[in-house]
């Protein structure tokens, strides 16, 4: 008995020790596998779809900022409030690996020693698509903060969704009315599914987003499944 409470008492101390590690590093994947979608799908259309390249790019992370800066206004923020994570996301990627140093220095037309004369060659070989990154790094940014304008309103109207949810299911419990797990895993999984789909889509989407429409439509269709979820919800625990 007492090697087993050790061995509980260890693994509990591990898990709110490295619980919080292994959260930081899933979101740092995730963000990392999201940066390298709008990575690629901004190659894709400066290279081969928009004639007027780089440019369009810029285009969308002035209205983008625009946007984001109003909504911000609207709901009492700032503009900190945008550029400071699009600012804080171009410095961990291209600030601290070098690659924004590197750039204003090859930009100097002095004379560099032989190592760096190939890493410039190498670089201005790559310049645009290094630019597109940059551009698209920011924009990705910009659009994470102005998502994050709405957790407000997806963190209520779940609580109603839920909360109408689990009325639905008392009813459904006095009235012996038979539960569906199925049915209550379906909406739970789908919620995930709406989220992570939902909003890569709006962070990646290769043109301007009409945020109180889509973000809205998606907060609306988590709260519906949400209810639904609830709804079902084992009778007995």
């Amino acid at each position: 008995m007492g090697t087993r409470n050790v061995a509980f008492h260890e693994g509990l101390l591990a898990g709110v020790v490295l619980g919080p590690l292994k959260l930081a590093f899933t979101l740092g994947l995730l963000l990392l596998a999201v940066l390298l979608i709008a990575w690629c799908v901004d190659w894709v259309f400066v290279f081969k779809v928009w004639p007027d390249g780089i440019d369009r790019l810029r285009g969308l992370l002035a209205d983008g900022l625009a946007d984001g800066v109003a909504l911000a206004a609207r709901q009492g923020g700032g503009a900190g409030d945008i550029t400071g994570l699009a600012n804080g996301l171009y410095a961990l990627v291209f600030e601290a690996t070098g690659i924004h140093d590197m750039g204003l220095r090859f930009a100097d037309a002095s004379a560099l020693s032989i190592p760096d004369t190939i890493v410039r060659r190498t670089y201005l070989e790559h310049r645009d698509a290094i630019e597109t990154a940059m551009v698209g790094t920011q924009l990705l940014g910009v659009r994470i903060a102005t998502l994050l304008r709405f957790a407000p309103l997806l963190l209520l109207l779940y609580a109603v969704g839920a909360a109408d949810g689990l009325t639905q299911r008392a009813i459904r419990r006095s009235c012996g009315g038979r539960e569906s797990a199925s049915l209550y895993h379906r909406a739970k999984y789908l919620q995930f599914a709406v989220l992570g789909l939902g909003g890569v889509a709006l962070l990646v989407w290769p043109g301007a987003v009409a945020w109180a429409t889509f973000a809205g439509l998606i907060v609306l269709v988590t709260s519906v499944l949400a209810r639904l979820q609830w709804t079902f919800y084992k009778k007995h625990l």
